[in-house]
């Protein structure tokens, strides 16, 4: 078998074709004296009640997170032509979604009595693993995920009739084809799929209040705003939604998973008080350069300039606060048995045995038919099928030594070891039982 090809941020952004002609068309145009697309508040909210014919957004709250980051995107992301369609379409969409959440649940009231029980929460940083446990517990014949078209238009709720011949699906397939023709190399750094579980983040974006919008774009001054936000607004539209999902295709539970809750443990339970929470470990020496990775494909697709060693240490000071506040909430339970945690090296090396223990945990058990599918998907799955996600320290001036001292305190308290430099390790293709 042929080895995997390895791609990095390197390979994201200037050297798509497609890229440089949008971007250059654009050019042309601004030197015409031809109108680009404007990136203003109240725009985006005229704009989104013309595209669905409704007016009422519902709790307020969103307009100061939306008002952050447009003026943030505007003023300091240096967005590209396309980085300003991308940034207004993903905008608009959101702001259109919510219109929609709100209009459903006025006509449909019944859904706010909707019980979300026993969600199973993924909460590891990014890149330890978070993506294929979450595919792993979706196979769970009494689970359910939310999807990557059913989060990215909501409304209507999915039915059992029509769920798998909505038109949604098609289209989130052709967006996502989309973005790998621009950075061919995202194949292999962030996989997706129309139908494969997402990242519940998309939720919580409905009120403009999470670090999904920063992956995508430098906003600096969005992310200061964030720190200090009051996320309860946003988590109660992630309720919203997962009731509204839950009241036309009903589950016995969810599986829910985005790093973004380890910042807001506090919050997360008081929506989910009997959730089931799970967090994937890794050494944060590998995970910095590797969201640095991530983040600058993404930026450099988007802006007209990037600096991986200013995101790396944007990045770095973020998921250092992320971890920070996740300590801070371990130490309050005083020893309490809390969640259930998952060392990375655990979950790649034998991703059954991972699932089983971690099902043994909360005192359930891994049914023999969710045992088959997991099976069937890691053969049919194998690793690295898109390639290898490369990535190299010294392009972000980081140095193994100083990321292991300013995480020692986290890695002694979980017993987290010490990773070689390297590309990212993946899940065997084999051996997994």
């Amino acid at each position: 078998m042929a080895a995997a090809r390895s791609v990095s941020f390197h390979d994201a952004g200037v050297r798509a074709p497609l890229l440089r002609l949008v971007n250059a068309a654009g050019a042309a145009f601004a030197r015409a004296g031809l109108a680009l697309p404007r990136l203003d508040e109240e725009g985006l909210l005229a704009a989104a009640r013309r595209r669905t014919g409704l007016q009422d957004f519902g709790e307020g709250s969103f307009r100061e997170g939306l008002g952050a980051l447009v003026t943030s995107l505007r003023e300091e992301a240096r967005l590209s032509t396309l980085g300003r369609v991308a940034a207004r379409g993903q905008l608009l969409g959101h702001l259109c979604s919510r219109l929609a959440v709100v209009d459903w649940v006025r006509r449909h009231p019944e859904v706010r009595e909707e019980r979300i029980e026993r969600p199973l929460v993924v909460i590891g940083l990014p890149r330890t693993g978070t993506t294929l446990l979450s595919n792993l517990l979706s196979l769970d014949p009494l689970l359910r995920a939310p999807l990557f078209w059913e989060t990215r238009e909501p409304c209507p709720p999915p039915d059992l009739a029509t769920r798998g011949e909505d038109p949604r699906i098609a289209a989130a397939a052709r967006e996502i084809r989309r973005l790998y023709r621009l950075v061919p190399a995202m194949r292999a750094m962030h996989p997706m799929g129309a139908s494969l579980p997402n990242e519940c983040v998309t939720l919580l974006a409905l009120d403009f209040r999470c670090l999904q919008f920063e992956t995508q774009f430098p906003a600096p001054g969005y992310g200061r705003w964030l720190e200090g936000a009051d996320p309860r607004p946003a988590y109660r539209m992630h309720r919203l939604v997962l009731q509204l999902l839950q009241s036309r295709l009903p589950t016995q539970g969810w599986s829910l998973k985005t790093p973004n809750h380890l910042w807001q443990l506090p919050t997360l339970l008081e929506f989910y008080p009997d959730a089931r929470l799970v967090w994937t470990h890794r050494d944060p020496a590998r995970v910095v350069p590797s969201v640095a990775s991530l983040v600058s494909a993404f930026h450099r697709t988007f802006c007209r300039e990037v600096d991986p060693r200013r995101v790396a240490a944007d990045w770095n000071a973020k998921l250092r606060l992320g971890l920070d506040r996740a300590l801070a909430f371990d130490r309050a339970q005083g020893g309490k048995d809390w969640c259930f945690h998952l060392p990375y090296a655990e979950l790649v090396e034998d991703p059954l045995r991972a699932v089983r223990r971690l099902y043994a945990h909360f005192g359930d058990e891994v049914g023999p038919l969710h045992e088959r599918r997991m099976r069937a998907w890691l053969r049919e799955t194998p690793a690295e099928l898109h390639g290898r996600h490369r990535y190299e320290l010294a392009d972000f001036g980081l140095a193994p030594g100083a990321l292991s001292e300013q995480y020692a305190d986290y890695r002694a308290r979980f017993d987290v070891p010490a990773e070689g430099a390297g590309p990212d390790a993946r899940r065997p293709a084999s051996g997994v039982s």
